[in-house]
């Protein structure tokens, strides 16, 4: 799946075909538009600090926002005979070109305008190729405007694009600077804090202050380019098409009050043909994370890159990426809808770029293993949160395990050092993006959670990769933790699962599922690696504890949520491993009749959680439901999960923690944990085994 350097114009016809096919074909999206409408639109989607989205129905309704609902501003116009409109950013004095269309794919979010006599569409590209760690770990999104003429006549058209000084700070208050540069062919406008304090803090609802924001475009593209005041930039552009002369002093000031980057595009005279242009957006951050007191890399620097490097790549390879994006796209679309059909394919599509888009790949220590890094967005910000990997897992395990492997090898190279001192797994390594651990005695952990997830995912990745070479990289520290849910995994003390906002809950039924499980995955592993004798007392014991699982959590026509609660139920969502690992722990009848159970507990707007209220986690209702044999009740329990993305009251980015009666947001948004959407793909060894071997390629 990295970037082809092949025949652009046959990649091309290939996907637009594979398109048709699926039903996602760009330029009939005005019906997809109003079927599927996300309360929240990705449009700049690279880490957690470049991070761009529109919250509204229109791109025309409102300002662009980082994922944390602060305005991140971009904006865009048109100009056709002389009369402008808007494409992109808040009602100002001009009128917005009506949209009529917008589709998320994978890599891709296209919106689609029509008046004035021209139709534009308007492209966001993240080129998030999951097996190209380079160009995956690039901070770029490019922008591409395609104008065509749709009544028969000429039109004389630019394009007017401006990026606010909001995406270089945290705060509106903190001085900005700003200056132009030329890279190789490319014109390039530049911003950043004055300060440039490097990861001087951590925390939840921040937004980058160091590194600096690019601009760039080819300079035969590009018609005119300024920094100025967003003021002169608009009259400028309205008057005439064009910008002020001059830039703006380069002297400090805040954010708040400082210019515009802006550029100007003619496309000269427009006919049925289509013409395009496009734009780099990009931003480096010099150093991305600290590790332990160390300061690591961004992933594509670790070789001495630079900037001016980043940049010319970038364009270097726009035309090979683009189409393997497309190319991308058009494959994981299909593959979705088959799996799952054409709503789970939408929503899986925007719950890829969020998931991605929660981490960051840098390079470890050594400056070359991957590591990568997720940031607990809204929740506590915490960073390397084992139950936040956990569930985000599936998307990675499924198009690249490598990086299921650099997200547990920054926890597993802590333990390994000897700072972490007990025989259970840690829950987190600090706060993001500083990821320098805490105080192993004066945290809350939770044991039986967290031993359960990693063996879990080691399973999970020596199944992907066919071999169990990482997990015998860490064979030491594998074996206590399965130990440890000999003792205490079966019938759970007081402890906190991955749902610790529900609070303690002793004897949870759901987190016992997962104590068998993770010995069952034990056993998985030293199976693979030819260790049968060891297996056996740890695959004994998971099937001892099945069978007494089975009748304990008994309670009629569904199972308990806690052994002690009869008339209690909860999603049991982590025994779709069971199916998922080819573990055959519990007998079939057990996820069956939970599923029979579900479909007749669903509210409006999903399947709650559990029994004690009704609000539920949306990456848990698709292990649940992925847990269904017919494809009649997996529709059933995703259907209202789909007509909620839509018709949510709460305007953010997909939260995971929700009201199933009313849809509004409990807590929790754009976070990594969506990517779990993605196991019912996981559930279908065919379809897992074809991406597993494309990622090894």
């Amino acid at each position: 799946m990295c970037p082809a350097r092949v025949d652009q114009k046959w990649q091309r016809k290939f996907v637009l075909m594979l398109l048709v096919a699926v039903g996602f074909i760009t330029a009939a999206s005005a019906h997809a538009a109003e079927a599927f409408q996300p309360r929240a639109v990705p449009l700049v989607t690279t880490d957690p600090y470049l991070n761009i989205w529109s919250f509204a129905d229109h791109l025309t309704d409102d300002v662009t926002r980082h994922w944390t609902g602060k305005p991140q501003t971009l904006e865009s116009m048109i100009r056709v005979d002389g009369a402008v409109y808007r494409l992109m950013g808040r009602p100002v004095d001009e009128e917005a070109l009506p949209q009529v269309g917008l589709s998320v794919f994978p890599t891709r979010t296209v919106y689609e305008f029509e008046g004035a006599g021209v139709h534009v569409t308007l492209t966001f590209l993240t080129p998030l190729l999951p097996s190209d760690l380079d160009v995956l770990s690039r901070p770029v999104t490019y922008l591409i405007w395609q104008v065509r003429a749709v009544d028969g006549r000429t039109h004389t058209v630019s394009i007017y694009y401006a990026n606010s000084a909001e995406l270089v700070v945290n705060t509106g208050d903190q001085p900005v600077e700003w200056a132009r540069e030329k890279v190789g062919d490319l014109s390039v406008l530049r911003m950043g804090s004055r300060e440039q304090p490097v990861l001087a803090k951590s925390g939840d609802d921040l937004r980058i202050d160091w590194g600096y924001f690019y601009a760039a475009a080819p300079n035969n593209e590009i018609t005119a380019s300024a920094i100025a005041s967003p003021d002169s930039l608009h009259d400028a552009f309205l008057e005439n098409g064009s910008l002020p002369e001059k830039d703006e002093p380069a002297a400090p000031r805040p954010a708040h009050r400082a210019p515009q980057m802006a550029m100007v595009f003619e496309l000269g005279q427009v006919q049925a043909e289509p013409v395009e242009r496009h734009l780099i957006l990009a931003y480096d951050d010099l150093y991305s994370i600290e590790y332990f007191h160390q300061r690591l890399r961004p992933y594509w620097r670790r070789n001495g890159a630079q900037s001016n490097d980043l940049l010319t790549s970038a364009e270097h390879e726009y035309g090979s990426l683009r189409a393997a994006s497309e190319k991308f796209d058009g494959q994981m679309m299909a593959d979705l809808s088959r799996a799952g059909g054409e709503k789970y394919a939408r929503i899986a599509a925007l719950a890829y770029r969020q998931s991605m888009a929660a981490h960051k790949l840098v390079a470890a220590p050594d400056g070359q293993t991957p590591y990568y890094f997720p940031k607990e967005n809204f929740s506590c910000g915490c960073i390397s949160t084992v139950d936040v990997i956990y569930p985000a897992a599936p998307v990675f395990l499924l198009v690249n395990p490598r990086l299921v492997e650099a997200s547990l090898a920054p926890v597993m190279d802590y333990v390994k050092s000897g700072k972490w001192p007990f025989s259970y797994a840690p829950h987190d390594l600090g706060t993001y993006p500083l990821a320098n651990g805490r105080d192993p005695y004066n945290i809350e952990t939770m044991p039986v959670e967290e031993s359960g997830n990693m063996l879990i995912l080691f399973a999970a990745i020596a199944k992907a990769e066919g071999n169990p070479a990482f997990a015998e990289k860490y064979a030491a520290i594998l074996k206590p933790w399965a130990d440890y849910l000999v003792e205490n995994g079966f019938n759970p003390e007081n402890q906190l699962c991955t749902d610790d906002f529900a609070g303690h809950l002793a004897h949870n039924t759901n987190l016992s599922i997962k104590a068998i499980l993770g010995l069952g995955s034990y056993a998985q592993i030293l199976d693979m690696e030819g260790k049968n004798q060891l297996a056996r007392p740890y695959r004994a014991k998971a099937e001892e504890f099945a069978t007494r699982w089975v009748q304990m959590a008994n309670d009629g026509d569904h199972y308990r949520l806690a052994f002690d609660k009869p008339g209690t139920w909860s999603e049991k969502y982590n025994l779709v491993w069971d199916k998922v690992l080819g573990l055959n722990l519990f007998p079939a009848e057990v996820a069956q009749k939970e599923i029979s159970f579900y479909v007749n507990h669903l509210n409006r707007c999903g399947l709650p959680l559990d029994s004690r209220k009704g609000y539920t986690k949306l990456d848990w209702e698709f292990w649940t439901a992925t847990m269904a044999e017919s494809n009649t009740d997996w529709d059933k329990l995703i259907a209202p999960i789909y007509d909620w993305i839509s018709a949510s009251p709460t305007r953010v980015p997909l939260t995971d923690w929700y009201w199933t009666r009313d849809g509004t947001q409990v807590g929790f948004q754009a976070r990594s944990v969506v990517g779990g959407i993605f196991i019912k793909m996981l559930s279908d060894p065919a379809t897992w085994k074809a991406w597993s071997s494309q990622a090894r390629r």
